[in-house]
């Protein structure tokens, strides 16, 4: 009866040590597997001290749905306006007795910018006196005047080509006398950008005299980047910077997106024309521009200096308590004048802190050193 006893006890005594052993620890569940933990990722959030906070000199906004007008960079270049240039050359052959521009000068239009001894312009002057003549004699004759007319028409033309104007024909007609030199007059007002010739020389028909351009209007060449391209039509507005004037902005409108993609730049070729008021801007002047796409939108917006990078991630710090503060990661959308826009993340009203983040920062990194 004793021995039976003894293995008694000693059979339960082994049931204890073993259900000791085998006990599953604190939380776990059948099967001896507790639920994972969470991978330590230190802590979001921290509570600063009235002290500290008073040390800080924490500045905050409201995260805010906004009224916003986006706006698209490019670079580029001022250019001419091809529509306001003007090649003059010869049109007829002679000797230039005179040229009373040079390249830089600025002209009015109409001005008259040099002069050609030309017989070809004498005959054609010649022509045109004989013809004026011969309409006169039939004028009031039915079956002359139309055909006089119509050679007096066709002189006149021939010195239209010549680039004779009105008003020197009107003079040729009133004093029944050929004029001795073919006048070149400045098509338009601007600058003379180029003269190819001086008084003495030889020209034959077609012999490049000058060149012009009109600067109260330009272009601006951009470059537009080929991710911008689905958001811009012809017509939208582009405010344009240069270093000359800075702090200042010049308007303009969109005239034309490219059709090809530069292989090398992945850039498109955009064209700007714009109103040059008094001649400030030159051609050739680098440009910053900010094309504005139409229409309005709405979109949810922290200030700029609120965003914060994080091992590469994008945070703000959003006021969760009377002195706590939360780190939120965030993704970000457009950027536009001062603020940015937050597509997840913070929510409209919840406030966030746009100065002292590097202090919260800090406190968080202690924080994580000590759950290390």
């Amino acid at each position: 009866m004793k021995t039976i006893t003894r293995y008694t006890l000693a059979a339960a005594l082994a049931v204890v040590v073993l259900s000791t052993v085998c006990r599953p620890k604190s939380g776990a569940g059948a099967g001896g597997e507790g639920p994972k933990a969470p991978a330590a990722s230190g802590p979001t959030s921290v509570t600063l001290t009235p002290e500290a906070v008073a040390a800080a000199d924490l500045k905050t906004a409201a995260a805010a749905i906004r009224t916003v007008d986006r706006r698209i960079p490019a670079a580029g270049e001022i250019e001419w306006n091809s529509r306001r240039v003007v090649h003059l050359t010869a049109r007829t052959p002679g000797r230039l007795e005179r040229v009373l521009v040079v390249q830089g000068d600025r002209v009015r239009e109409g001005q008259l910018l040099a002069e050609i001894y030309s017989p070809d312009y004498l005959t054609l002057q010649a022509e045109y006196i004989q013809a004026a003549a011969r309409a006169k004699r039939h004028a009031g004759n039915p079956s002359e005047e139309g055909p006089a007319r119509a050679v007096l028409a066709g002189a006149r033309e021939r010195l239209s080509l010549l680039g004779v104007i009105a008003g020197e024909i009107e003079a040729i007609d009133a004093s029944g006398l050929p004029r001795p030199l073919l006048h070149v007059h400045a098509p338009l007002g601007g600058t003379v950008l180029q003269c190819d010739v001086v008084a003495g020389d030889a020209v034959d028909l077609g012999t490049s005299l000058f060149r012009l351009a009109d600067p109260s209007t330009l272009w601006a060449g951009l470059h537009i980047q080929e991710k911008d391209l689905g958001a811009l039509t012809p017509g939208d507005e582009v405010l344009l910077r240069t270093q000359a004037y800075p702090g200042e902005e010049f308007r303009g409108r969109l005239a034309l997106i490219g059709d090809v993609v530069d292989a090398a730049t992945r850039t498109v070729a955009g064209r700007v024309e714009m109103a040059n008021p008094g001649g400030r801007l030159k051609s050739g002047m680098y440009v910053e521009a900010s094309i504005r796409p139409g229409g309005e939108r709405r979109a949810l917006t922290v200030p700029e200096e609120a965003v914060q990078d994080d091992e590469g991630r994008s945070i703000v710090f959003v006021k969760t308590g009377e002195r706590t503060y939360t780190r939120r990661p965030v993704q970000l959308g457009e950027r536009f004048d001062g603020v940015v826009e937050v597509l997840k993340g913070v929510a409209d009203g919840e406030i966030v802190v746009t100065s002292g983040s590097f202090l919260l920062k800090s406190e968080l990194r202690k924080g994580t050193m000590v759950e290390d």
